[in-house]
C-alpha cells in the first residue's frame, strides 16, 4: 500500500517557508515604488507646496534666513502695508460688488498675467512660472485660498532646495500652485518657480486686493465661500 500525504506535507512546509519570503520581497517593491513616486512627486513639487495647516497669513518675525536654489537670500524681511486705495478696493469687495465679471489670464508662452473684467484688461504684469521640469499646469481653476503671508519650502537639497519665509500676497488656486510675490529674484518674463506663478511683490498686493474671496481687514487668511467664490483663473500657453 501507498503511503500518501508526505509530499502534501512536503510541500506545505516549502510553502510555509516560502511565504514570508514573498511577503518581504512584495513589500521591499512596494516600499521602493512609493519612495521613487514621492522622490518623483518632491522634485517636481510646486515652489508653493501645500499651505501648512496652521497657515494664518501672518507676517513671522521669527524665521531663519531665505534660500532660494541652495543659495542663500539677502534680504530685509519688513512687513509690507497695502495703500489706501488697496484698501477701499478691498472694502468695495466686501460690501458685495464682486459680480463685475473679474478673471485672471495666465500666459505660459508669453510669461504675462491679465486680471481682466469681461474682456476688458485691468492689470497686465510680467510673471515667471514653472521651468521644463517643474511646470505651471495648465487648465481653468478657482482661486480656493488667499494668505497675505505663508512659508514655503521644499525642493532637493543641494540641487534646488529652497526656504521662504514670508511669501507675501499668496494666492492658491490649484492645489499647492498659486500666484504670490517674489522677494528673491527679479528675473520676471523668464521662467523661474518651482510651478507657482511669481509676480513682483508690488503686482502681487495689486492682485490680492482686487480678486475674491475678500480678505477680511481683520484677517490676513480667506477662503472662498459660496457667497465669495474664489476668482477664475486659466492657465494657457
Amino acid at each position: 500500500m501507498v503511503r500518501r500525504g508526505k509530499k502534501p506535507r512536503r510541500f506545505n512546509q516549502f510553502f510555509l517557508f516560502l511565504l514570508p519570503l514573498v511577503i518581504l520581497f512584495a513589500a521591499g517593491i512596494l516600499f521602493f515604488s512609493i519612495q521613487s513616486d514621492n522622490q518623483r512627486l518632491a522634485d517636481s513639487s510646486c515652489g508653493c507646496g501645500p499651505p501648512l495647516a496652521d497657515a494664518t497669513g501672518e507676517f513671522e518675525t521669527d524665521t531663519d534666513q531665505p534660500i532660494f536654489d541652495d543659495q542663500p537670500i539677502e534680504v530685509a524681511m519688513v512687513e509690507l502695508m497695502p495703500d489706501l486705495a488697496l484698501i477701499q478696493n478691498q472694502e468695495r469687495m466686501v460690501l458685495g460688488v464682486q459680480d463685475d465679471g473679474r478673471w485672471i489670464e495666465i500666459d505660459l508662452s508669453d510669461q504675462r498675467l491679465y486680471a481682466r473684467e469681461g474682456d476688458r484688461i485691468v492689470y497686465n504684469f510680467l510673471i515667471s512660472t514653472g521651468k521644463r521640469a517643474t511646470p505651471t499646469p495648465k487648465g481653468d481653476f478657482r482661486i480656493w485660498l488667499k494668505l497675505k503671508y505663508t512659508k514655503m519650502s521644499g525642493g532637493t537639497p543641494g540641487v534646488n532646495y529652497y526656504y521662504l519665509p514670508n511669501v507675501p500676497y499668496t494666492q492658491y488656486f490649484y492645489r499647492g500652485y498659486g500666484l504670490h510675490g517674489t522677494y528673491w529674484h527679479n528675473n520676471f518674463g523668464n521662467v523661474m518657480s518651482h510651478g507657482c506663478v511669481n509676480l513682483a511683490t508690488p503686482d502681487a498686493e495689486k492682485l490680492f486686493y482686487w480678486t475674491s474671496p475678500p480678505v477680511p481687514a481683520d484677517k490676513r487668511i480667506a477662503y472662498p465661500s459660496k457667497d465669495n467664490p474664489g476668482t477664475r483663473v486659466i492657465v494657457r500657453e
